[in-house]
């Protein structure tokens, strides 16, 4: 069968999602190692400086080339499948940004550190950002319907589920005996340890301003789409 369809830009996704999670998985564990060396907040900045400008690369190349390959399916017309897509993004940045909640840390103003709790959204899932991002991913790739669309997805996902395992070693190694207590009382896969009776949800604990930050960003990107996908459209790559 004739793989016509897939184009040069596939292939540059998925090294540019290879070196994303190379750089972005691997300055997460050289943390320890790097913040004994250079101090917590330089070493927050560094990751920043590393991780924010590709991810910035990684979104604006998919916007250009998200048509990109075999048209798998077309759904854009159906009724209802528009505000479906909205609606899944909406949810999945309520997970994928937990870290607002500490923005003087994300900032390097406060000295960044490693929290271990289970409030929160860590009631649904003990890690919301994979689950965002899996989300994310159905929602963009339901509504585009490409090879290109759906070969980043896959990336992305399964980046993220390298993170999961990634994460939890990595605080195992750092907290023990507090952590496999916590992993006890927590699940992976969203709304299991509740139905488990591990959990409850508090829905106090989502009366945060950090949600509110969420939903206006989540409105401001819906007022700006247009205008992005314009100003990257015009990106010669």
């Amino acid at each position: 069968m004739s793989l016509s369809w897939w184009t040069s830009s596939h292939w540059v996704m998925l090294g540019l999602l290879l070196g994303f999670a190379i750089a972005h998985s691997g300055l997460a564990a050289l943390r320890p190692w790097g913040e004994a060396k250079i101090g917590a907040r330089l070493y927050r900045v560094l990751f920043a400086l590393v991780s924010l400008p590709s991810a910035v690369v990684l979104i604006t190349y998919f916007f250009v080339h998200r048509y990109d390959g075999a048209q798998l399916w077309m759904v854009q017309g159906v009724e209802g499948v528009k505000p479906l897509v909205w609606g899944l993004s909406f949810v999945s940045f309520l997970f994928l940004y937990p870290a607002t909640f500490n923005l003087v840390e994300v900032a390097a103003i406060a000295k960044p550190q490693v929290h271990l709790y289970e409030t929160g959204i860590i009631r649904i899932s003990r890690h919301p950002q994979m689950v965002g991002q899996v989300i994310w991913c159905i929602a963009h790739t339901l509504w585009i319907g490409t090879s290109f669309a759906l070969v980043t997805s896959l990336g992305l996902i399964g980046h993220h589920l390298f993170a999961v395992w990634h994460g939890d070693r990595r605080l195992a190694s750092r907290y023990g005996e507090s952590f496999e207590t916590l992993r006890s009382r927590t699940s992976v896969i969203p709304f299991l340890a509740i139905a488990q009776g591990e959990q409850r949800l508090v829905w106090r604990e989502f009366l945060r301003p950090a949600y509110l930050g969420v939903v206006v960003f989540v409105l401001g990107f819906w007022w700006a789409h247009p205008w992005l996908m314009r100003v990257t459209g015009n990106i010669p790559w």
